[in-house]
């Protein structure tokens, strides 16, 4: 558990940031001592101590929090509600040859679950699976009645839905009806009643594993391991046909993961450390095709597959062909992973033109709707043109900004698709949950930081409402306590690659396992220059002489950008984020600024 930031007096006397954030540091009394302890039972240096002990590591648990292995941390698959009825139905359909139909949601998590459905049928020399992904405009959120007669068409006896179909009650009764078995592989909040299916969802009100912090491919990847078990109990595997290596899929459930912005904690760690080590050996056909389109360079990061990959993949859901991603992440033909690959980079940047356009008429309304009452704790926007694909995105944006959860509208009609992402400590699923219950909305799901609904024009207000009155005290509660949290200061020359590397072996981090932000002290301002439209690169010189590039990104006409345009040749202290920049064969340290305050 990450320690909060103490109570004490402000880091460097920052009260107010350009940011209008307190500044404070991680560690308390009892973290100070927690830092000195893992310095003298494990050897880490100051700064590493001190990194590790905010995010709640001990000297009893850094070893297993440094080497994250499988073994100490996976459960028994059996743990979940109907994880073992699910397995033996799905062995089932192994032995007997059935055709069956994997349907998945239209982004990453859905494209890497049902793309380890896949592979693992293959490998148990199953008949090809049928794959559906929906296109997220004609089809929506989740299994839907006329692709499950198409699928029962096609002669698929057994359907399983991957990242959704929790609360598809209708589809997966028609499914029933015409004679298909039904297994829900989901970690979306889940209602009392559940369809007529067999559903494995750590997030059922019944489910007592602990696992809910896991992402749809976790929880794939769970079952897959039972269903391992129980076929090497059914003697299916020979030396013909020897069980497949669910170690080499954990790139899959690593993407998922980050991706999903599930909990970089506990397992999920164990997900992500791993399955970077699997990633670097390139064996996906797929992945090496995307991660070439990405111009990636250097070792993969946790960063790329939340900001390169998941977005290339995530593109042909939002604008283009939903089943690209996963068709991608299964192919064993070099040339064609390369063309699609090549589609989803285009389509990504298709996709951040047309976020960019969008983006500017909803932060237009955002700070219109703000300026029209003195206490908003959730914003909502909404536009007749807007591409639904990236709502999604606009919504982020728009809590970035503006520090409250937002839901973002594209309707077409009197139809309107929204997305929603909220703060850290908001659970918006819950209360999303809620309104479908009151038909405030048609439909509706997720989890704490993101979900999603359908809703008429004539139920705008009415959802608009709740939400702000449900969210406002706890909204009030996290911006409260919305500090700036510094886990230490560095001197212009100690950013370098032997900090890289110590940041390196404290992480991955993400979600829940906070990368950390430090301060430059005393920075000159030398220069701000324009960067792509919408970032600002930064010269400061600090007092130990030396000279550091920093870069705002997206900053450009926020508070953050017009502090740094106007204030060239002042003396400021500089929260950044410090990571891996690789060019041309050759790393360093790169500063992204996180806030800027003056140094008075």
């Amino acid at each position: 558990m990450t320690i909060p930031a103490a109570p004490g007096p402000a880091y460097l006397g920052v009260e107010r940031s350009i940011l209008g954030r307190p500044w404070r540091a991680r560690l308390d009394k009892s973290g100070e001592a927690l830092a000195q302890a893992l310095t003298q039972a494990h050897g880490v240096d100051d700064l590493s101590a001190r990194i590790l002990a905010g995010r709640g590591v001990d000297a009893l648990s850094a070893t297993q929090y440094l080497n994250p292995t499988l073994r100490d941390l996976m459960p028994d698959p059996s743990s979940l509600q109907d994880m073992d009825a699910a397995v033996a139905r799905l062995a089932q359909a192994i032995e007997r040859g059935e055709k069956i139909a994997v349907f998945g949601d239209y982004d990453v998590d859905g494209a890497c679950s049902g793309a380890l459905l896949v592979d693992y049928w293959r490998a148990a020399g199953a008949p090809e699976p049928l794959l559906h992904i929906p296109d997220r405009i004609f089809e929506g959120y989740g299994p839907n009645i006329e692709a499950i007669r198409t699928l029962a068409g096609q002669g698929a006896t057994l359907l399983v839905t991957v990242d959704c179909g929790t609360t598809s009650h209708a589809a997966l009764a028609e499914a029933r009806a015409l004679g298909m078995d039904a297994i829900v592989l989901d970690h979306h909040q889940a209602p009392v009643d559940l369809p007529d299916a067999i559903v494995v969802n750590p997030n059922r009100q019944d489910d007592l594993s602990g696992q809910g912090a896991l992402c749809a491919a976790g929880v794939v990847f769970l079952t897959l391991a039972a269903l391992s078990r129980a076929l090497r109990q059914r003697d299916w595997w020979t030396s013909s046909r020897p069980a497949p290596d669910l170690l080499a899929s954990l790139d899959l459930v690593a993407l998922a993961t980050v991706a999903d912005v599930a909990p970089l904690t506990g397992l999920n760690r164990a997900f992500v450390v791993k399955g970077l080590q699997v990633m670097h050996g390139r064996a996906r056909v797929g992945l090496s095709a995307l991660i070439d389109s990405a111009r990636l360079e250097g070792p993969i990061r946790a960063s790329h597959l939340g900001f390169a990959l998941g977005p290339r993949i995530n593109a042909g859901g939002r604008i283009g062909d939903a089943s690209l991603g996963a068709r991608l992440l299964t192919l064993a033909d070099g040339a064609e992973a390369a063309r699609l690959a090549q589609e989803l980079d285009r389509l990504n940047t298709e996709r951040r033109a047309i976020e960019q356009h969008t983006l500017e008429t909803a932060i237009a309304q955002a700070e219109a709707e703000m300026m029209n009452t003195n206490r908003l704790s959730c914003l909502v926007v909404a536009g007749e043109d807007w591409h639904p694909g990236v709502v999604g995105l606009i919504a982020s944006r728009l809590k970035e900004r503006f520090n409250v959860p937002s839901f973002a509208i594209a309707f077409n009609g009197e139809k309107g698709m929204s997305s929603g992402r909220s703060l850290s400590g908001v659970d918006i699923g819950r209360v999303v949950a809620q309104c479908v219950q009151l038909g405030l909305v048609e439909k509706g799901g997720g989890h704490a930081m993101a979900a999603g609904v359908t809703l008429n024009r004539a139920q705008l207000d009415g959802f608009r409402a709740h939400l702000n009155a449900t969210l406002a005290e706890k909204v009030e509660t996290v911006q409260a306590a919305d500090a700036l949290v510094i886990d230490g200061a560095v001197s212009g020359r100690g950013v370098n690659t032997d900090l890289l590397r110590r940041l390196e072996k404290a992480g991955p981090f993400g979600q829940g396992n906070p990368e950390p932000i430090f301060v430059l002290p005393e920075q000159r301002l030398v220069d701000a220059t324009l960067v792509g439209g919408s970032h600002l690169r930064t010269r400061l010189r600090s007092g130990d002489g030396a000279n550091l590039d920093a870069m705002a990104f997206r900053a450009v006409g926020a508070p953050l950008g017009e502090a740094l345009t106007r204030g060239r040749g002042d003396l400021f202290h500089v929260a950044v984020r410090i990571t891996p920049n690789h060019f041309r064969g050759v790393e360093r340290a790169q500063c992204a600024i996180v806030d800027v305050a003056p140094a008075l």
